[in-house]
């Protein structure tokens, strides 16, 4: 790991069955674009009901196949129950949904089109809804301490469900320890961001921060190294010499990159080296590689 550097100025099939209910970038690293990755579900309205921010993390509400299935396995949260679509076509995934539901006695409700579509809140929730209890919300210390050494991810304004969601996905496969979220100005976790994690909420504990620039110095204050991603950072992620220490990686908002006072209060900016005409990536590829590229230099 490259020496602290001084802090920055101002410039710097089986089990019981659904019940019937008939009733009813770098040049590479900022992250531009809000566009969304491919397959991902298009919300509802910016997802149906209350602001995420109203609730704290969210979560409350877990759409998709893979997604309930996870929150099945994991067991870290009560769920209430669980919708399914009458008439979707069999499948395993569809079997291992009402089988654990049924272990862990969550009852299945199997609806019409009309009803489940009053449940949903994406565009596609591949006929699988469930509910269940917010995600609980962890302490920013408790995050950076502990074993193994922490490897957090810190959001800085990212406002869609998607990325946010391929986010997740992307940071529990590399290994991240923790996702650090602003509190306002911020997609929390939605229904969207649900179906498009794939199960990963339910691994990776985060932390709602009141700002991101105080956040960052009080990870600093606890050991933790601070990489933000910048576009135009004069090293690249793969100059920096990376260990086992403690990292949180920050990334910017859709086309807005890091905000002032987050790339001041970073230790060091690190882009992505582009070498094709494009000269900018979406911020949820932009962050699958700058974990890759992180998670592949840690042991623990």
């Amino acid at each position: 790991m490259s020496p602290r550097p001084p802090k920055r100025g101002p410039k710097g099939g089986k089990g019981r069955g659904p019940r019937s209910d008939r009733s009813g970038g770098s040049r590479g690293a900022k992250s531009g674009g809000g566009g969304r990755p491919p397959g991902g579900d298009r919300p509802r309205g910016g997802d149906r009901g209350r602001s995420s921010a109203a609730r704290g993390l969210g979560g409350d509400q877990v759409e998709g196949r893979q997604a309930v299935r996870e929150l099945l396995i994991a067991g870290t949260r009560r769920v209430h129950e669980v919708f399914l679509l009458a008439g979707n076509d069999p499948s395993p995934i569809l079997e291992d949904i009402v089988e654990l539901a049924a272990s862990r006695k969550v009852p299945v409700r199997e609806v019409t089109q009309g009803r489940f579509d009053s449940v949903a809140r994406t565009m596609s929730a591949q006929g699988v809804v469930a509910t269940a209890q917010p995600l609980p919300e962890h302490e920013l210390d408790t995050l950076a301490s502990g074993r193994p050494p922490a490897f957090l991810l810190a959001a800085d304004g990212v406002t869609d469900p998607q990325n946010l969601g391929a986010l997740l996905r992307s940071a529990e496969c590399a290994g991240v320890t923790g996702i650090v979220l602003p509190r306002h100005r911020a997609v929390h976790v939605t229904p969207a961001v649900t179906k498009t994690a794939a199960g990963a909420i339910e691994y990776v504990p985060m932390a709602l921060v009141g700002g991101l620039p105080a956040a960052i110095g009080r990870l600093r204050d606890l050991g933790v190294w601070v990489l933000g991603l910048d576009a135009d950072a004069p090293r690249t992620i793969h100059d920096v010499t990376l260990g086992n220490e403690p990292v949180a990686l920050v990334l910017g908002a859709e086309g807005k990159g890091l905000s002032r006072l987050v790339r001041q209060r970073c230790d060091e900016l690190v882009a992505i080296p582009m070498r094709g005409r494009l000269n900018s990536l979406n911020v949820s590829a932009a962050g699958a590689i700058a974990c890759a590229e992180i998670g592949r230099h840690r042991t623990g």
